[in-house]
Formats: structure tokens, C-alpha cells, sequence
């Protein structure tokens, strides 16, 4: 009974959030501008208003940038006039276009591996359709400003470490091996297996592709590709093809980017349901939790009152 009660209960809060975040649809449009910051997002039709809450509550705290979107392949040409409408006549990638190499397709890779091509001529800022900005972000304007990678933390004390701390800490070669153990947890402990010849000391830090910056590069994907080669030698393919493997690989090149930045988790956090700091600035409402409570809901509203208000707007 419990757990009809708990499923009836998120299908409401889902709906009282639909409702919520429909309001979105009432707050002006973006005004891009071709500045050297992409907003990047894969999306579909199922995320459609979060998402707009998402870029536009982030975008008012930024004031500049343009946005680009990766399909997901369910967009409808309602959903691609609502974008137009909202956010300037955004740009819009096909995920089927997207040449995913020795990578795994599927798992948001088509997004990271898109990401990669794209900052060889702006900054990029991938931006998940379940987050919201709700305060200013002085940390992402210098991280900007300054062309150094961030990433939001996965945990509090998530912190750069080698391939070979990261592997230590874990430990039990049973975990690497064992395939009832999340695919992120095999391969960090894996990571001294890893061998990256382009990288002198390479490093990991667990953090979450929800919210990350990649900063202008020439790059590309070599080091991404490398990686992926490496970690299905390893695993396999079929386990390395399991969702949060790119997510993995998005930690891996920020971590090894120069100067990268990981983000104060009290004011760029995920949602746990432990209550959010009164001086949040950005949460990610993560999965698991989204709607523990209200606070996603309160959150959306919160950032849509902000939006109506013109806060952030440019000047005209």
C-alpha cells in the first residue's frame, strides 16, 4: 500500500509541476546574442517547459549567450515553434547526425561528443532540463571570463583526484568485475588500468554532467575517445554502453582541463531532499529525488516570478 500511495503521490506533484512550470510560457523571450557562450541542452518533448525554466531562469543570471539544442529525436514542430518563439530561433541538432566514433551511442553521448565539436569556437555550458538558477552566478562569469572548464560537484567533498587515488579508495578488484555494481563504481575503480598517453598525470574528480562548462578548445574528442576505448577494453562493450558512462567521461575531461574549476556545493548543489540553502544560487533535481517534497515545485515557481519580473533582462 505504501508504494501505491508513494507512486500516487509523485504522479500528483509531477502534474502540480506540469502545471507550474507551464506559466513559463508567459515570461518574455531571450534575446540571444553571438558573444562566445553556447547554452547546450539535449532535450525532447517530455522536458519541453522544465527545460525553458531551466535555460531562461539560467540565461537571466548570465545575460548573454546563445542557445543550441541537441533533439533527442521526439521534438514535434509545436514544440520547435514554442523554442523559436522562447529563445531567439535556437539552433537544432539532430541526435541521429551525430557521428559517435569508438563511443557508445545512446547514454547522452550523442550530448557530450556534440559538446566537444562545439567549443573548438565558443565556451559551452551543458545544462540539464532539471535544474533551476535561482540566484546570481559570479563563479560562471569568471569561469567564463577566464575560458576555465567547471563542473557542479557530485557529492560535498567530490575533489580532484589521480586515476590511482580514485582506483585506491574503492579497492575490491570484486566491485571492477562484479555486474550488479553501477557502471560509474566499476570504472573509477578501475582507473588505474587506464592508460592515456596524452595525459603526464591524469586526473578524475566525481562530478555531475547536469551543469558543467567546457571552455574553448581546440581539442575535440581525442582525449574523450581515448577514454572510452580504454574503459571498453576494460569493461566490455555491452557494460560500458550502460547509462553514466558519458557522464564519467564528461568528469575525466574536465578534471584533466587546465585550471578547471568544481563549484562551491553550498551554492551549486543537487537535490538530495536535505532542504535547499537560502543562498542557492543553481540546483539539479536529480531523479531519485525530484519530487521529494516541494521543492522543485517551489523552485520553478520561484524562478518563473523572477523571469516575469524581467530580472536579468537587457537592457532595451
Amino acid at each position: 500500500m505504501d508504494r501505491i500511495a508513494n507512486k500516487l503521490n509523485r504522479l500528483w506533484k509531477e502534474r502540480v509541476h506540469r502545471a507550474a512550470a507551464r506559466a513559463v510560457l508567459d515570461t518574455p523571450p531571450i534575446t540571444p546574442a553571438d558573444d562566445g557562450l553556447i547554452l547546450f541542452s539535449m532535450i525532447g518533448t517530455r522536458v519541453l517547459l522544465p527545460y525553458l525554466v531551466a535555460v531562461k531562469s539560467l540565461h537571466a543570471r548570465l545575460r548573454r549567450g546563445r542557445i543550441v539544442i541537441l533533439d533527442d529525436g521526439t521534438l514535434t514542430s509545436s514544440d520547435r515553434d514554442v523554442l523559436a518563439a522562447h529563445l531567439g530561433n535556437p539552433r537544432l541538432l539532430s541526435i541521429s547526425d551525430v557521428d559517435t566514433g569508438p563511443c557508445p551511442r545512446g547514454g547522452t553521448w550523442e550530448r557530450l561528443l556534440t559538446i566537444l565539436d562545439l567549443r573548438a569556437g565558443d565556451y559551452v555550458i551543458q545544462l540539464d532540463s532539471d535544474t533551476v538558477s535561482l540566484g546570481d552566478m559570479p563563479e560562471i562569469a569568471e569561469a567564463i571570463a577566464s575560458n576555465r572548464s567547471f563542473t557542479l560537484r557530485g557529492d560535498p567533498d567530490s575533489e580532484y583526484l589521480s586515476f590511482a587515488e580514485t582506483a585506491s579508495r574503492l579497492e575490491d578488484e570484486e566491485y571492477l568485475y562484479n555486474p550488479s555494481v553501477h557502471v560509474q563504481g566499476a570504472i573509477e575503480c578501475g582507473l588505474d588500468r587506464i592508460s592515456l598517453p596524452m595525459l603526464s598525470s591524469p586526473r578524475y574528480v566525481r562530478g555531475c554532467s547536469g551543469f558543467a562548462g567546457f571552455a574553448r578548445s581546440d581539442g575535440g574528442r581525442t582525449l574523450a575517445e581515448a577514454f572510452s576505448v580504454e574503459a571498453t577494453r576494460l569493461l566490455g562493450a555491452e557494460r560500458w554502453a550502460q547509462w553514466g558512462t558519458e557522464q564519467v567521461t564528461s568528469n575525466m575531461v574536465i578534471a584533466n582541463e587546465p585550471d578547471s574549476l568544481l563549484l562551491p556545493y553550498d551554492h551549486y548543489l543537487n537535490f538530495w531532499d536535505r532542504g535547499i540553502p537560502a543562498d542557492a544560487r543553481f540546483v539539479h533535481f536529480i531523479g531519485s529525488c525530484r519530487f521529494n517534497g516541494r521543492a522543485y515545485i517551489d523552485a520553478t515557481r520561484a524562478a518563473i516570478s523572477t523571469l516575469q519580473q524581467g530580472v536579468g533582462a537587457r537592457d532595451s
